[in-house]
């Protein structure tokens, strides 16, 4: 028997509860592991409290991320006792997720953890942090230097947010965080923000085309803010989109794309190849010590992330939320 957060539905409405399951109801995979630490993520918190449509079937184990230690293993890859751990691959979504005490997946979603990166070192990071490494690559893989101007960061509170300050701060680029909540514009400098600005100034509606201002854009928050954001973004710069806080719509017109050069590149985690990932997690491993971390973290009991789904879809929530799933 193990713990796990349990979704059903029923007269239209999701349910969510701490419920004890047969490990005979896991579905059908290669390799069983004892999950240590998963996580809260957006998506987690459409799917907990039923306000999107992630969930593709019911009964559901939500948790879109895990790390823990194999347990058994049909694949020769892994061997019981490996430290593995867990982003994407509609895990949580149609597989049962990681908000458990185990899971049973496919050993070609499952990634060795880095050298040197525990499992509550994993999940302080999860698959918001691995977001925003695959954002931050790709712009440097676009050509953008620290020189070259500043990088705007929205949704700066959020897990992709700070993590995305971080790293960039870091490499020497010179941030500016976009947040609906300026009374936390002292920890986004912490973070290492050089300026924050209100959501509000990119949230409205606004023109084809306004004064260059970013070299490059993290956006996690769509809709009006990425139209805005490509719209003032320099020549040749890039904007990396990877989430939809504000809405899937995106009200924009070509001509910042062919007037100015600019790139619009979505940043998928669920479904990287194995190689990107591995990029990705060692650089995350290299670059983001546990400690660097502990501003962004909240760590809470299984039981408590029910609760806190409704609290970060409300925007709520700083940082990152680690669940503790033997708690």
């Amino acid at each position: 028997m193990f713990k796990a957060i349990l979704l059903d539905r029923q007269d239209d409405r999701t349910l969510a509860s701490v419920t004890e399951l047969d490990e005979s109801r896991l579905p059908d995979g290669d390799v069983t592991v004892r999950i240590d630490y998963s996580t809260l993520n957006y998506k987690d918190g459409l799917a907990i409290t039923g306000k999107g449509p992630v969930v593709r079937k019911f009964p559901m184990v939500p948790g879109i991320d895990f790390a823990g230690i194999v347990e058994t293993s049909s694949d020769p890859r892994y061997r019981p006792g490996d430290a593995v751990l867990l982003n994407g691959w509609g895990v949580g979504e149609t597989h049962w997720g990681g908000l458990a005490q185990k899971a049973r997946v496919k050993a070609d979603w499952l990634l060795p953890l880095p050298e040197g990166v525990g499992a509550r070192h994993a999940m302080a990071i999860g698959t918001a942090g691995y977001t925003a490494m695959l954002c931050v690559l790709a712009i440097g893989a676009h050509g953008v230097t620290p020189g070259q101007g500043d990088v705007l960061v929205t949704g700066a509170n959020g897990g992709v947010g700070g993590v995305a300050i971080r790293l960039l701060a870091q490499r020497g680029y010179r941030v500016v965080a976009s947040t609906g909540r300026l009374n936390e514009a002292d920890h986004l400098k912490a973070l290492g923000a050089a300026d924050v600005i209100d959501r509000n100034e990119l949230s409205s509606p606004g023109k084809p085309l306004v004064k260059e201002r970013w070299a490059a854009v993290v956006d996690s928050v769509g809709s009006h803010t990425l139209a805005n954001a490509c719209a003032a973004t320099r020549y040749g710069g890039i904007v990396t989109a990877c989430g939809l806080a504000q809405g899937m719509d995106f009200p924009a017109t070509v001509a910042p794309f062919i007037l100015r050069g600019v790139t619009l590149r979505g940043i998928d985690s669920v479904m990287a190849p194995f190689a990107i990932r591995q990029q990705a997690w060692q650089a995350l491993a290299d670059e983001l010590p546990a400690t660097a971390l502990d501003a962004l973290v909240r760590e809470v009991p299984l039981a408590d992330a029910i609760a806190l789904a409704a609290e970060l879809l409300a925007g709520q929530v700083r940082g990152r939320v680690i669940v503790d799933v033997n708690a």
